[in-house]
């Protein structure tokens, strides 16, 4: 059975983004649009809007047009918008990228989404400027000064007068954000004006959701490279004419502070962050009394824990569900005249389609069944970058889209999450394939062959674990685990770093040689 919203379906203007998260700039003026949570630095609606504008300008002029890939290599701070927005706003075509990757990791990306310019910030600027002369970037900006780099803000010196580009909202790519899908490595996700807008809308139609509106002040601490910070926190709090109070990185006095000191009214978060405020004595310290929602997303949050938040701050914790593939929300908790359902992902936002099937036949299922969840709607990717046939897998010729989660809806249409069907990890919400680590692992001297799969934490919710054979000489044995995880960490974002390793005589492969790793999944479950 197809599952469809109790929405109504929403219209989607054929519009940039761009235009559609600034459409109430000039009427806010001198509200504050953006914030820099530590320092106080504030962009009001009227700077956000004439800076985007400038930058526009500033770009066009050293040949940056239609089509042409912006990287942005840096942590949540205001300029951000202002650098998203203005390519936006010329056809271009973002590419965001985590502030904590690696030089070889930036390189993937960079070669991959052919990226012409880059923006980091100063203390990024070695590792920016090394991966961009490698993967042929042709200038390198930097938030802020940095000796011999070229400031952003010389961009902002030009005029406020762009050219005008001519934009098709359906066809036209605006951003490239990576994401491994249910499996495999990173690739870059091909999400369009459309995609962008419509899932805006989408948020904004879905019934009894109080989500973010014009007198509230939104936490940004989760990163604006990543979907969920980019669209449900950016560009969902500007659309709506809120403020946007951002942190470039995540400490949890900090955190607490920053709720405390601009009265943060809605603050969405991952589950990581709910157990820390769950659990972390400095939370009675702070007066929180702001908040009026806590929102969960980018993994699943178990029953207990928004229960037990809930009751410590005085407000709602809801969860909504969605990917990078998804552009990215598909669900969302009512917050009222609905009944409490900590547990649930929520309901299917307007003008979406899901529904459930068996994993290994395919057939459709009805309520209370479990199965694998296919998603069709407006916000659902152009494809991936390059990549046809893992864009047929993953979009059917009917246009679901195969989510890899496994889950069912109850008999009132809200939908909860079980397990996922694929290998991916979630290690607090962020990606992290297994195959990469695998491929890392067996550069290593002493390692024969690897496989990692997932495993469950309370804190991070997932952390990767590496089986490994090692080769049979003396000095391949003698390596430790604690040796081969510090090697691993020198080379990959801290997320992606391998948290345990088990020693193995054989990684079980089927007969074409894949790895198994059902069966390592298994043997972990098996040992408690």
């Amino acid at each position: 059975m197809i599952i469809r919203s109790t929405s109504p379906d929403v219209t989607v203007p054929e519009v940039s983004i761009t235009e559609y998260v600034l459409r109430h700039a000039e009427r806010l003026g001198d509200k504050p649009a953006m914030v820099d949570g530590p320092s106080g630095r504030t962009l009001t609606y009227r700077q956000l809007a004439d800076g985007v504008r400038r930058a526009a300008t500033g770009l066009a002029r050293r040949g940056f047009k239609k089509g042409d890939v912006f990287a942005i290599y840096s942590p949540n701070l205001p300029e951000y918008a202002v650098a998203f927005n203005a390519v936006a706003s010329l056809g271009g075509v973002n590419t965001t990228v985590n502030p904590l990757y690696t030089a070889d990791e930036l390189v993937k990306q960079l070669e991959d989404s052919g990226a012409r310019f880059l923006v980091t910030v100063g203390p990024f600027l070695d590792k920016a400027r090394e991966a961009a002369a490698r993967a042929r970037v042709e200038e390198v900006f930097v938030f802020g000064t940095a000796e011999g780099a070229r400031p952003f803000a010389e961009l902002l010196a030009a005029p406020p007068s762009p050219p005008s580009v001519a934009i098709d909202a359906r066809r036209d790519v605006v951003v490239l954000p990576y994401s491994s899908g249910t499996t495999g490595l990173p690739k870059g996700v091909m999400l369009t004006h459309e995609n962008l807008v419509a899932n805006l809308c989408q948020c904004l139609g879905m019934q009894n959701f109080d989500g973010f509106t014009e007198q509230d002040t939104i936490l940004a601490v989760l990163p604006y490279f990543h979907i969920y910070g980019m669209v449900v926190i950016m560009m969902f709090g500007l659309c709506q004419g809120a403020t946007v109070v951002s942190m470039p990185r995540f400490d949890m006095q900090e955190f607490l502070g920053i709720v405390q000191k601009y009265r943060v009214t809605v603050a969405p978060i991952v589950p990581p962050i709910v157990l820390g405020m769950v659990k972390h004595p400095a939370v009675s310290q702070f007066d929180l009394s702001s908040l009026r929602l806590i929102f969960s997303g980018a993994a699943p949050l178990g029953e207990e824990i928004a229960r037990a938040l809930s009751k410590r701050l005085g407000c709602p914790v809801v969860q909504g569900y969605g990917m990078t593939e998804a552009s990215p929300v598909t669900h969302l908790s009512p917050t009222r005249n609905a009944p409490v359902k900590p547990g649930s992902i929520g309901m299917v936002v307007p003008s979406t389609e899901v529904k459930l099937v068996d994993v290994v036949t395919g057939a459709e299922l009805g309520k209370k069944q479990e199965g694998e969840l296919l998603i069709r709607g407006p916000q659902i990717m152009k494809g991936y970058l390059g990549r046809p046939e893992d864009t047929a897998q993953a979009i059917d010729t009917e246009g679901w889209y195969h989510s890899g989660d496994v889950g069912y809806v109850d008999d009132e249409g809200w939908f909860y999450i079980v397990d996922r069907t694929k290998e991916l990890i979630k290690y607090k919400g962020m990606q992290v394939a297994p195959a990469e680590l695998e491929a890392l692992l067996a550069t290593h001297p002493a390692v024969l062959d690897a496989a990692v799969i997932r495993k469950a934490d309370e804190e991070a919710g997932e952390v990767p674990k590496a089986f490994v054979v090692l080769k049979p000489d003396a000095a391949a044995r003698a390596t430790t685990a604690e040796a081969l995880m510090a090697w691993v960490a020198e080379r990959v974002a801290p997320h992606k770093r391998v948290r345990h390793v088990e020693f193995i005589d054989q990684i079980p492969k089927s007969a074409s040689g894949k790895i198994l790793r059902r069966m390592l999944v298994e043997r972990e479950k098996a040992a408690g």
